[in-house]
């Protein structure tokens, strides 16, 4: 049965930010003297803000309380947010806009659901906001991936039962949100991250956009 509406994870799918983000969580762990690598950014993909810094604190050399927490989670979000301001349609990944593009024409919805906070600014910089009806991200949600709240309610404002949405995720923790919630999941990426996802593909270039509602 072919799905009825698309649900896109954002960053790692639709554009790409992850080097910004990393640079910004190792410009606040730096400052605070705690260890922070690629391999430790590379737990934080697809996982909410205060979950991403609990996950860097693990090898910090002292406890911080609820609001050092806090501080430290704005430090990283104004050091991120200044860094977007010079993003642009150049962070479009490959396939994006041909796949928004075949939807639209074949008149199938879709929706962004993304932990992120700053969804709908880097929405504005990459020019895709105008071409959505329907975004969730982490203002409208209490449970990050892989909870399935957030794709649960872009099904729910999509008005499409979740049975019948295809996720496009790039993070093996949106695979898993996508499972509980009762879609068929695309992965995007390496099969050994998003390999629980029902199909597997390296971009949204190697996958037309009939093959996607089929999945």
């Amino acid at each position: 049965m072919s799905a009825h509406a698309v649900i896109f994870d954002l960053d790692g799918v639709l554009v790409t930010t992850d080097e910004l983000h990393y640079r910004a969580w190792k410009a606040m762990a730096d400052r605070e003297g705690i260890p922070f690598d690629r391999q430790v950014n590379h737990r934080l993909r697809g996982v909410g803000r205060m979950e991403s810094l609990a996950i860097i604190l693990e090898r910090s050399p002292r406890a911080y309380g609820a609001g050092e927490r806090e501080r430290l989670a704005d430090d990283k979000n104004a050091i991120y947010r200044a860094s977007l301001e010079r993003i642009g349609a150049k962070e479009l990944l490959p396939g994006a806009v041909e796949t928004l593009d075949g939807l639209e024409a074949m008149e199938v919805p879709y929706a962004v659901a993304s932990s992120s906070k700053n969804a709908r600014l880097i929405l504005q910089r990459t020019g895709l906001l105008a071409r959505l009806s329907v975004i969730v991200d982490g203002n409208d949600i209490t449970r990050s991936k892989p909870d399935p709240q957030v794709f649960l309610l872009a099904a729910e404002r999509l008005g499409v039962e979740p049975g019948q949405c295809v996720v496009v995720e790039d993070a093996g923790s949106g695979v898993e949100a996508g499972l509980a919630a009762g879609m068929r999941v695309v992965g995007v990426g390496p099969r050994e991250r998003v390999g629980r996802a029902h199909r597997v593909v390296g971009s949204l270039r190697e996958i037309s956009v009939g093959d996607l509602l089929e999945v």
